[in-house]
């Protein structure tokens, strides 16, 4: 491996935008392949509480991001839709009166077509939110049983046609290589997911996270690796015959339609990441900082109560790990990135990185274009070894 000459500091010159999320880390149950940070809900649970615990938290970061517009906002989960519309316009409410929220930020909640009603869809439409991002995985009702959801397709269906009518845009949540399925069955949930007219759809691979009852004892009908790999390109190429980019790993949109709020992620974009366990990356003229909250609910609720800093636990990038850490974020996107963002966004100059770039240029995984940071179609099925010519 080709080492990383580092030269002395270098400073940002600009910051970049800034996004917020908000983390909701609730569910109705808990499904055997999920890692996220996410808990049974109870009635007990006092989404009032949480939402002032959120503000405080909010209120606590402010000094880190004086007067810095906010571009995006994505409230995730667990099921973000488990919450009132109330509680999620008073959640947002809050929000404007602490931070600089765009008027045309795009902001996006988390769906369960378990947790569908109308007027509770409308009701987060009418608190702000611009974009719903809907959990089907998939249209197929024994696929959903295995993969332990709380929705029938009819129901997903009914969610999605619910959202068309009230939401700017709207994202279907694939994932493929279920147990029992084949490429029939795979192509038949895009094709379901195409029919319904929205404009993104992530697709996933289902994957087998440790810590997960799947990851204990996988399911027995999983696809082999070579059908596996047979139905990841059948999904794809079905995406991209009916008119979706594939602009980045897991996410095919129609053009106009990318996700915002996830494209500043994989820019090397800035995001306050505010609730249970939620992650965040704040850069200063002289560093990057990333955040990381209390992990389980009680003891983030708990935190915040007492002193809403100490919720947040706090780290400086070091320099050396800087270049992966960018990479990691941009050669997931199709188009890559500006070359010149490296330094703008790490402080870093692309000559520190020189000789490792050469290596993967070499290797044919990495373009040679030298006005882009942009992973070939080899790099971006071996994404993992291009990467690898970047760690410290």
């Amino acid at each position: 491996m080709t080492a990383i000459q580092f030269t002395p500091p270098g400073r940002l010159t600009a910051l970049p935008p800034l996004s917020l999320y908000i983390h909701l880390p609730w569910c109705v149950q808990k499904c055997p392949y999920c890692d996220f940070n996410s808990h049974t809900h109870k009635a007990a649970n006092d989404q009032e509480r949480y939402v002032d615990a959120l503000l405080a938290d909010l209120a606590a970061e402010l000094p880190h991001v004086w007067g810095r517009p906010v571009e995006t906002i994505f409230i995730g989960g667990g099921t973000p839709s488990l919450f009132s519309a109330d509680a999620i316009n008073r959640l947002l409410a809050g929000v404007r009166a602490l931070l600089r929220v765009q008027p045309a930020a795009e902001i996006t909640l988390e769906a369960n077509p378990g947790t569908f009603e109308r007027e509770k869809f409308q009701g987060f439409r009418d608190a702000g939110v611009t974009r719903l991002s809907i959990g089907v995985q998939s249209f197929n009702d024994a696929c959903l049983k295995k993969l332990g959801r709380i929705h029938d397709s009819r129901e997903a269906l009914a969610a999605i046609e619910t959202a068309l009518n009230l939401f700017e845009r709207v994202n279907i949540d694939l994932m493929y290589a279920l147990p029992g399925q084949d490429v029939a069955g795979a192509l038949q949930d895009v094709r379901t997911a195409l029919a319904t007219g929205a404009g993104h759809i992530s697709a996933y691979h289902l994957t087998m996270e440790p810590n997960t009852p799947f990851g204990h004892t996988p399911p027995p009908d999983l696809p082999a690796d070579e059908a596996a790999q047979d139905i990841e390109d059948t999904v794809q190429q079905a995406l991209e015959d009916a008119g979706f980019l594939h602009y980045e790993t897991s996410a095919f949109a129609r053009n106009g339609q990318f996700c915002r709020h996830n494209l500043n992620y994989w820019q090397f974009g800035d995001y306050i990441g505010i609730g249970a366990g939620a992650h965040g990356k704040i850069s200063h003229h002289d560093r990057i900082e990333r955040t990381v909250r209390k992990r389980h609910p009680n003891d983030y609720l708990q935190a915040i109560a007492a002193d809403p800093a100490s919720a947040a636990e706090r780290r400086t990038v070091a320099r050396a790990d800087l270049p992966f850490e960018f990479m990691m974020n941009a050669l997931r996107l199709t188009e890559g990135v500006p070359a010149a963002w490296l330094a703008e966004r790490t402080g870093i100059s692309s000559s520190a990185i020189a000789k490792p770039l050469l290596a993967a240029q070499r290797q044919g995984l990495l373009d040679t274009d030298p006005a882009y940071l942009r992973a070939t179609p080899l790099g971006r099925r071996f994404l993992n070894d291009l990467l690898q010519y970047f760690l410290a």
